[in-house]
């Protein structure tokens, strides 16, 4: 029987600013103190998604209180990955003023190209030194070399993430349980860690990672590549990938 590991830290998390969430900073904050974490991460989306904040909001995220309930936050964006090349939609000046940077495919953002493709503008975007973790490349319908992506995580420095949204049973990413299944195996095989978010949308969902647990317990995933217990950590990894290892 797996030994429970202690999750205190979620860094992909969503408000109201993002436009289809529903909680606010001080909300997901207070879910947070109340689940035990110690460090969450609010990542609201970036500019190209539909119905997100203007960029003045990630400039002016300097005067929210780094503290709240006794729970650390970190101030970042998920970036939406616009073409093949791995360009983001989010400006290198805007950038530096946050914390860090989640990566991810969205539909409405960039459509769904081939393979080679795919893996070309996963691989890219690893390159970006504000971009730390590659968020829920288990989406199928991005299909991708996963080989290569996770040789590529390695290669710059990125988290790759597995989102316990995805796993949901009612989620609408496709064959996520089968590509995150590839994705952990690799990850073992490379010596690539992982974090695991929860990708709330609202406050009940801070800090969830049920059903990633079960993926990691089905697969007996080392515990030492999972970064879910190591705030320090993260954020020395940060500074690392910022200075382009």
């Amino acid at each position: 029987m797996r030994e429970i590991m202690k999750y205190i830290l979620d860094l992909h998390t969503h408000t109201v600013a993002s436009g289809h969430a529903y909680s606010t900073i001080k909300e997901m904050a207070q879910a947070a103190s109340e689940k035990g974490l110690q460090l969450l991460g609010i990542t609201d989306h970036s500019m190209t998604m539909p119905g997100t904040c203007h960029f003045f909001y990630f400039q002016n995220l300097r005067v929210v209180p780094r503290e709240q309930y006794g729970v650390e936050l970190m101030f970042g964006s998920e970036l939406n990955v616009i073409d093949y090349n791995g360009n983001v939609d989010m400006e290198e000046f805007i950038l530096r003023t946050l914390d860090y940077a989640v990566a991810s495919f969205h539909t409405p953002c960039i459509r769904p190209g081939s393979m080679a493709e795919n893996t070309r503008a996963a691989r890219k975007v690893m390159e970006n030194p504000y971009v730390l973790i590659l968020g829920h490349p288990d989406d199928g319908r991005y299909s991708m070399d996963y080989e290569e992506v996770v040789r590529g995580a390695k290669e710059t420095g990125t988290i790759l993430e597995l989102n316990n949204s995805s796993l949901q049973p009612n989620g609408y990413r496709q064959n996520a349980y089968e590509n995150d299944r590839k994705i952990l195996s690799l990850c073992v095989k490379h010596g690539v860690p992982i974090v695991v978010d929860s990708d709330a949308h609202v406050d009940a969902d801070v800090g969830s990672h049920q059903y990633a647990e079960k993926i990691l317990e089905e697969l007996a995933f080392p515990e030492e590549l999972i970064l879910n217990d190591r705030p320090e950590y993260i954020k020395k990894w940060i500074l690392r990938k910022r200075a382009g290892l």
